[in-house]
């Protein structure tokens, strides 16, 4: 910048008004939009497996397991099944034929509610 570009610049800023001796602090960092976190949790696909109940064997009895084992699970036989999303429990469902298909009819469903989260 020459001399006279200088001049003239002080020149100029010295017409402005002085409210405050400390310079603005401007931020440059652009605003985030804002996003809708639950509405955009809704899209997010997860796994949903109904688990029919389990049983603690020992080792040896997992060994002898063969093609017409039966083992004793610890759910009784006509109660609702642990429902579960992405292995966490969330209610209880029984089977039920969909089509050609097995499928699941939810007896129970804890609070799913999406809404309460913040963003």
């Amino acid at each position: 910048m020459m001399t006279n570009d200088t001049t003239s610049l002080d020149a100029l800023l010295a017409d402005l008004p002085v409210e405050d001796a400390q310079p603005a602090i401007v931020d440059a960092t652009p605003a985030k939009p804002s996003r809708d976190l639950p509405k955009l949790m809704r899209k997010i696909p997860v796994t949903l497996t109904l688990e029919v109940g389990e049983a603690r064997v020992s080792l040896a009895d997992l060994m002898a397991l063969g093609a017409d084992s039966v083992v004793e699970l610890d759910t009784l036989a006509g109660e609702p099944l642990t429902l579960k999303a992405n292995g966490c429990t969330i209610g209880r469902a029984e089977v039920v034929v969909a089509g050609e298909n097995y499928g699941l009819k939810v007896i129970e469903i804890a609070g799913l509610d999406l809404d309460s989260l913040a963003g």
